[in-house]
């Protein structure tokens, strides 16, 4: 370290130094912050044993900084460009296969060959701000430093040296945060906008105003500089809309455009307001909480402005909240740097925003799919039953499909076929497949979690949903099953006598029964991947319905001449209208079914075990085995086969419910810390009336636990 800084030029602009020096301070491991800290603390004691080394590395800092542009560095890190979503995702990826070149021009870059690991901020964040801040007065004020040294290389260390790249992030931030508020994407979301004056236009007029009065008193005109209190009213206006736009997209839609437009434009507000708070004359902004962390800005004017009350440097205890919120900003700029190029980060501002419209989409169905008494778990199990009558349908379907021995890809689409078009049937209809509830209920009971960080949670209530979620599920898989094995028995007994053999033979029913054999085949493995597909098939259900209500589906239905011709005005509105409420249904129905009749090409093709198992098919062939065999099949096979359609079943529901529950809770950033006493308010309900916890109570009053618009706030947690 005391090598390095012998060789330090006060004129040179180099930046290899500087990268060696830092390398001094990271630690072997990135989690050692002791390493880091003590590796900071001795640098600094270096420095003020030694003022020719501090005046040097003062003079040497200020080259680099005065030879870049500093701008770019606060307005691009940490801010999504606006190039969107899929043009970021492409240049993410690209730049981490290959980084772009660097040159000399901007501070962002020099950040770059500084803390090159992605891990730099992980110790930078460990290391105590006040032991930065302790190196950075020493760096800015060496000690003994005497008035007749300001004739060297560190006079261009002037206290304005980081200020005009601040007012000039500023200025561009602002007309930023102007363009994407006149976006046509929020405009014709939002027509308030048109209406009134928009704020996003406004903030831009205050900040140059602002600015100019800044500039004026920097070049020594007599002018006054206001605080940016009113600034920031105005940029909380823009607040406001962004948050009127993100409710309003819960019950109309949304896109991904408009999503990566929402983020781009929060993370814009949330960078200006920091910005302004370091450059306010009148230091009575409040400072931004929560910032982030990792590296250092070592903005001199702050300490000039707000200087130490005994007048010495390098203050111990805490910082002032400038100069605290200085070291934030820095820290967050290391942490966005390190991480520019992370896929993960886009992925999850965007996608999380997205996933919580397409789940909230999806709770609205579970409703339909939680029975609050008796008479509603009557209504489940007779729409289950029609279900599992189709299902048995096509599960002969299916085997007959099969003895047309065609190619694969031929027999992969007449399966798939089967299985899309049965599903979308059973929808029309207004059945119910039991399996294609837990991505729906899942979404209802994470609406249920009000609260952001597992507290102020109701926990009776929340048992009392899921018991609900629980006997309805029940009752519908018994409706499925309670008609899927008849209807395939009486297929099969009626078989030989249209056609004068059984539906299977005694080889294929035997095959039949080894498919869902849970003890010496991957029957349970199947069904997992079964319930992958119907969790991708549940997030696929709410994509179309959040695009259903996005793009208007109903009145761009209705504006379509041929059909109105066709079946007049009021039947192409309804249609219109079945079409904008059903359409997810519909879609997910249908990938549904591509992605089983798929699975097993795939597998085939990747020579990987893929399969599906999906528990009303599994019952149905059974059914049609028993028949094939003429019943002479041991008891033990009997068992051991009702053992594996019921695992299947309790697979299939378990994965789909619990990758659905997790997309849910994520989506609306839930930490949900409670199961345990959940799980003992479930144990205790059951062990009172287990009848009752899987039948409900004759003495249930008709009233769905619903959750009003108020209850589904954060906010709103406590009830």
């Amino acid at each position: 370290m005391l090598e390095i800084l012998q060789r330090i030029d006060a004129e040179s602009t180099d930046i290899g130094l500087m990268v060696e020096l830092f390398d001094t301070l990271r630690p072997k491991h990135p989690g050692d912050g002791a390493r880091a800290t003590a590796n900071v603390r001795t640098l600094a004691q270096l420095l003020k044993g030694s003022p020719a080394h501090a005046l040097a590395l003062r003079g040497y800092a200020c080259s680099l900084l005065t030879s870049r542009r500093h701008s770019s560095l606060y307005t691009e890190i940490g801010v999504l460009s606006n190039d969107g979503f899929f043009t970021e995702l492409k240049r993410r990826i690209a730049f981490r296969v290959l980084p772009p070149a660097l040159g000399n021009d901007y501070l962002s870059e020099a950040l770059d060959q500084v803390i090159y690991k992605r891990t730099d901020r992980i110790w930078i964040s460990a290391v105590p701000a006040p032991d930065w801040l302790a190196l950075i007065d020493v760096i800015c004020h060496p000690p003994d430093r005497r008035e007749a040294s300001r004739d060297d290389a560190t006079t261009r260390c002037g206290p304005n040296l980081m200020l005009p790249g601040l007012l000039e992030a500023i200025r561009t931030l602002s007309y930023r945060i102007c363009a994407i508020g006149l976006e046509p994407k929020l405009t014709n979301f939002h027509t308030e906008m048109e209406t009134y004056e928009s704020p996003f236009m406004g903030q831009n007029f205050e900040v140059n105003a602002y600015l100019d009065n800044y500039q004026r008193n920097l070049a020594g005109e007599d002018v006054a500089v206001e605080d940016a209190r009113h600034l920031l009213v105005m940029l909380d206006q823009c607040d406001v809309v962004v948050g009127k736009i993100r409710k309003k997209a819960l019950h109309q839609g949304t896109s991904i455009a408009l999503t990566y437009l929402l983020v781009a434009l929060t993370q814009s507000i949330a960078r200006l307001r920091k910005l302004l708070f370091l450059v306010d004359v009148s230091g009575e902004l409040k400072a931004e909480s929560g910032a982030s962390a990792a590296l250092l800005i070592a903005p001199e004017e702050l300490q000039a402005q707000h200087p130490h009350p005994s007048g010495q440097q390098g203050q111990q205890g805490p910082p002032s909240p400038r100069r605290a919120a200085a070291v934030g900003l820095a820290l967050e700029l290391v942490e966005a740097h390190n991480n520019k190029y992370a896929v993960s980060d886009l992925l999850r501002d965007n996608i999380d925003l997205l996933a919580r419209n397409v789940t909230e989409n999806a709770s609205h169905t579970g409703e339909h799919y939680v029975a609050d008494h008796r008479k509603e778990l009557g209504g489940m199990f007779l729409s289950s039953a029609g279900a599992g009558v189709i299902i048995g349908f096509m599960a002969l379907f299916k085997i007959l499909m099969s003895y047309l021995r065609a190619a694969p890809l031929v027999e992969t689409f007449l399966f798939s076929m089967n299985y899309s078009l049965g599903f979308m049937f059973i929808h029309v209809l207004h059945f119910t497949v039991a399996t294609k509830q837990p991505a729906m209920t899942a979404s209802r009971i994470a609406a249920g979690l009000h609260s952001r960080d597992g507290r102020n949670i109701d926990i009776e209530s929340m048992a009392e949903l899921c018991n609900k979620v629980i006997r309805t599920q029940n009752m519908a898989v018994l409706g499925n099953l309670a008609t899927a094995i008849p209807t395939a028995w009486l297929i099969a007994m009626a078989w030989p006598h249209l056609t004068g053999h059984h539906l299977v033979t005694p080889d294929k029913a035997m095959h039949l029964l080894a498919d869902i054999d849970p003890i010496h085949g991957p029957a349970l493995v199947y069904a997992a991947i079964a319930g992958v597909c119907l969790f991708v098939a549940g997030l696929i259900s709410g994509y179309y319905d959040n695009k259903a209500l996005y793009t208007r589906w109903a009145q761009r239905i209705a504006q379509l001449r041929g059909l109105r011709w066709l079946l007049g005005r009021e039947r192409l509105d309804r249609f219109g209208v079945y079409m904008e409420n059903n359409l997810g249904g519909l879609m997910g129905n249908f990938f549904f079914g591509i992605l089983l009749g798929v699975m097993p090409l795939l597998g085939f093709l990747l020579g990987m075990p893929l399969d599906i198992r999906h528990v009303t098919f599994s019952s149905a062939n059974f059914a049609t085995a028993m028949v094939g065999l003429d019943y002479n099949v041991s008891w033990q096979l009997v068992v051991t086969s009702v053992a594996g359609f019921v695992l299947i079943g309790t697979v299939n529901l378990l994965v789909s419910f619990g990758l659905a529950l997790w997309v849910a809770l994520r989506s609306r950033q839930v930490r949900f810390k409670h199961g345990w006493q959940l799980m003992k308010v479930l144990g205790r309900r059951f062990i009172q009336g287990p009848i009752s916890f899987f039948f409900g109570s004759a003495a249930e009053e008709a009233a769905p636990l619903a959750l009003s618009d108020e209850s589904k706030s954060p906010q709103k947690a406590n009830r």
